[in-house]
């Protein structure tokens, strides 16, 4: 839905210096040329409790057109110049690289002018199409290196930087975990100072971004303690998972996710309450109004806050498990994808993965909680939520492939106990909330049924010739019927 089509989720759009005594006008008609969506809600639709409401004057700036033609003339002159203007190189790998770029260029300007918008609108809809065409560029080399072989893929990486392909040592975060080391008299506490490197904020700000993505502190808080559950499982697989207790619950899941789910709910807090009344640049009189529209313009259109419910049915238990499990797959696939792949943890490339599960997370989890909460209006699932279970899937594949025997290193013996003990709890909760729970419900309140009917005929034999006042009514307004 373009910007002309903007509607208010209350349902008529209101001018940005909304007056008491004068009511919205009527939404404006549809202009063809729009530059986004009005909202996060695409199209009509009644708007639901846990959505704000908005007011918006409709303003459509150049900011906010489409610019398809200036786009394909830019595109176009480019090409024209490479091809008219410019020397081809005679170097086979140069000009191979220099052609895959360019086609990924040109894919990515159609992608930006012609997809399909999402349910973001701001900073602009470009920007979320342009992340939407990153993730089907991704997913196809995904798919590229996976029909590679092992070899093969991992050499591949060098076209890509020549310092890859390399087999690398994996970091050991465990050996010794005495949080004061009487040994050492330069510093006793070397050991936490050791285990404070880059990771640290990268844990905070991590979860403070994905806490804005789940929107629910007990999914996040869940995740979190998952995750260091499966580091102790699969610290015999990865040495990099090996890591101290103190390392495990206290620095990871107290301090570092807990301090940004933490903080990540005060954003939730603080957005859930904003009023989101929008006017457009030029219509506002004063700068520090101008420059406080600006900063605004990278907060959200309008917000919805995400009501999991995952013990109101069974269809939302299985999807919210499932989106637990496809998040812990994500983050493992982090550690065994460079394990594989030979990338070190500071290569740029792990940070590039992270950066892109950034911006196309959060418009997975709500086109993922929109197909769940309105299956009527929402029939499929979003494009994004498509891309990003595809991505997951063929990384983990990846990951299958070119070490299956690390995968397959079987698990300590307790460790295999405390997860088929986990695996039968969750089970058995699942079928008694889901079946045996309400099969007990229903028996019950077939029994109240029976009770009161049984009362109600007792009653009613208990008037005086034993036939019930309730039965004799219906009979007599028939005799008076026929009489008449």
């Amino acid at each position: 839905m373009r910007r002309g089509e903007r509607r208010v989720h209350g349902g008529n759009v209101g001018k940005a210096a909304l007056e008491e005594q004068q009511p919205p006008p009527p939404p404006p008609p549809a202009q063809p040329n729009g530059g986004a969506p009005g909202a996060e809600r695409d199209g009509a639709g009644p708007r639901r409790s846990t959505e704000s409401e908005v007011y918006d004057d409709g303003t459509n700036t150049f900011f906010w057109r489409a610019h398809t033609l200036t786009v394909l003339f830019i595109l176009t002159c480019a090409l024209g110049y490479v091809t008219l203007l410019e020397e081809t190189p005679q170097d086979t790998a140069y000009n191979t690289k220099r052609g895959i770029v360019a086609s990924i260029l040109v894919f990515l300007c159609f992608g930006v002018t012609q997809a399909k918008d999402g349910p973001f609108s701001r900073p602009h809809p470009a920007y979320w199409r342009f992340w939407l065409c990153v993730s089907v560029v991704y997913e196809l080399f995904l798919i590229f290196i996976l029909f590679q072989t092992v070899q093969d893929g991992r050499q591949f990486m060098k076209y890509i930087d020549p310092h890859l392909g390399v087999p690398l040592p994996e970091r050991d975060y465990g050996g010794n975990c005495l949080i004061y080391d009487p040994g050492n008299g330069t510093d006793p506490f070397h050991n936490i100072w050791d285990k404070l490197d880059g990771f640290v904020p990268a844990h905070f700000f991590g979860w403070y971004l994905k806490t804005l993505m789940i929107r629910d502190w007990w999914m996040c808080m869940i995740i979190s303690v998952m995750f260091e559950f499966l580091e102790y499982s699969l610290e015999h697989q990865l040495p990099n998972f090996s890591e101290c207790w103190w390392d495990h619950w206290i620095m990871d899941v107290i301090l570092c996710n807990g301090l940004g789910i933490y903080c990540g709910m005060k954003t939730l807090s603080w957005l859930s309450l904003k009023t989101y009344k929008w006017q457009g640049l030029w219509n506002i009189p004063t700068y520090k109004g101008k420059m406080k529209r600006i900063v605004f313009q990278f907060t959200p259109y309008s917000w919805v806050k995400f009501e999991w419910k995952p013990a109101s049915s069974l269809r939302r238990w299985l999807a919210v498990c499932g989106i637990i499990f496809v998040f812990l797959l994500a983050e493992l696939n982090t550690f065994y994808l460079k394990f594989v792949l030979w990338m070190p943890p500071e290569h740029y490339l792990v940070l590039l993965r992270l950066v892109f599960f950034v911006n196309v997370g959060g418009v997975a989890m709500r086109e993922i909680y929109d197909f769940m909460d309105d299956p009527k209006f929402h029939k499929k699932l979003g494009q994004q939520a498509w891309l990003v279970a595809a991505i997951t899937a063929t990384e983990f594949l990846i990951v299958v492939k070119y070490d299956p025997y690390t995968l397959t290193l079987s698990l300590p013996f307790y460790i295999t106990q405390c997860w088929i003990l986990g695996i039968i709890l969750v089970l058995t909760w699942t079928a008694w909330r889901f079946f045996i729970r309400d099969i007990t419900l229903r028996y019950k309140e077939i029994r109240r049924q029976k009770q009161e009917h049984r009362h109600e005929k007792d009653k009613c034999l208990s008037n005086g010739d034993g036939h019930s006042a309730l039965l004799e009514e219906p009979n007599g307004s028939k005799l008076r019927e026929r009489k008449l």
